[in-house]
């Protein structure tokens, strides 16, 4: 049983199209919608919430029919069975942290004895006991990040919105709480919806990841196949350290693919071959620049994809090194450690040789 069906979601304020028939199913774990700000990504999750009324389209959460526009059904937000983590937190600043965890469930008249017992066992999975009669502004932003965490774990809710929850936290921080966060949930045994526009924040969380652009849904995937198998070419720019170029197919060969790329100045590159395509065929194919091998000697004979360029520049960024290579048209920079074994460079400049393996290039064919 699917925990969420959305069909035919159609949103639109003004004269912009904020959900585009968006359309999916989600069996269970922690989906994320990734995507630019504006992409639609906060309107679907509001939507699923009951926040938003579409225009269009039907939402289901384990198989009841929540919203239908068609058949005039809108179930209230707090009938849902949901819990909402809000961008801000949206804790109440008067009440303490025990009040706040314990605010919804007072709101659906459980005993005293029965709150209690929520709220102290929320509170102990998010690392919070004993911090019961604190105020939200005697708080850190991680430890008011696990309060919103508690109130809506408090509700026992058969699935989890998180819409944006880390992006007022510093850097180091939301780093340690995404995989808390996603350690959590997985504990707690529900399933989760995760709004992002970061991709590495998705990918970290996530079972699956929706990638949204101009409110339709461009790819629904596996962290993994989404950064290896690109299927648009606005995901293949948008996932971080890639790089997309024009190519043509010169021909098919059993599971390989050749093509000719003219800003490498007509190089010839082999790669996985496509589930679509023929030769003569325009296409893009996505490189994925952290798997590039550079040296200034040249690589051995039979080794894949070898092209010639100049070194530009080389630039520190703390434990990161900058490459800068010239291809023909096109500048390659190669990000790596300082330490990387796919680096083998001597001096700041120079003679250039690159080795792409063919595992590390995706290709998308123009429809």
């Amino acid at each position: 049983m699917a925990i969420l069906k959305v069909q035919g979601l159609i949103k639109t304020f003004k004269d912009v199209q904020a959900l585009d028939n968006v359309s999916f199913e989600f069996e269970k774990g922690i989906l994320s919608f990734l995507g630019p700000s504006g992409c639609g990504k906060t309107t679907l999750l509001r939507s699923i919430a009951g926040l938003e009324v579409p225009d269009a389209g039907a939402i289901s959460i384990a198989d009841q029919v929540q919203t239908s526009v068609e058949d005039g059904i809108l179930v209230p937000p707090y009938a849902r069975k949901i819990g909402f983590v809000f961008q801000n937190y949206a804790l109440w600043p008067h009440m303490t942290v025990y009040s706040n965890v314990a605010f919804g469930l007072k709101l659906r008249k459980l005993g005293k004895e029965e709150i209690k017992r929520k709220v102290l066992a929320a509170l102990e999975l998010v690392g919070l006991q004993g911090r019961e009669e604190r105020y939200p502004s005697q708080l850190s932003g991680g430890q008011q990040q696990r309060v919103a965490l508690a109130r809506s774990l408090a509700l026992e809710p058969r699935l989890i919105l998180l819409d944006e929850p880390l992006s007022n936290l510093d850097a180091k921080l939301r780093e340690e709480m995404r995989v808390e966060i996603r350690k959590l949930i997985k504990k707690v045994g529900i399933s989760a919806l995760y709004v992002t526009h970061d991709q590495e924040e998705a990918f970290t969380i996530s079972d699956a990841v929706i990638v949204m652009e101009a409110g339709k849904i461009l790819q629904y995937a596996a962290p993994d196949d989404i950064y290896n198998h690109p299927a648009h070419s606005f995901v293949a720019s948008f996932i971080g350290h890639a790089m997309l170029m024009d190519a043509r197919i010169v021909t098919l060969q059993g599971s390989d693919c050749l093509v000719t790329v003219p800003e490498f100045n007509g190089a010839t590159l082999v790669l996985p071959a496509p589930k679509q395509g023929a030769a003569g065929d325009a296409c893009k194919i996505v490189i994925r620049t952290t798997e590039i091998r550079l040296s200034n000697e040249k690589f051995p004979e039979g080794t894949d994809n070898v092209l010639e360029g100049l070194m530009t520049s080389r630039e520190h960024r703390g434990g990161l090194l900058d490459h800068r290579v010239q291809v023909g048209s096109k500048e390659i920079v190669v990000t790596s450690h300082k330490l990387c074994p796919l680096i083998r460079f001597n001096g700041d400049g120079g003679k250039t040789f690159l080795s792409i393996d063919k595992s590390a290039i995706s290709i998308i064919v123009d429809p």
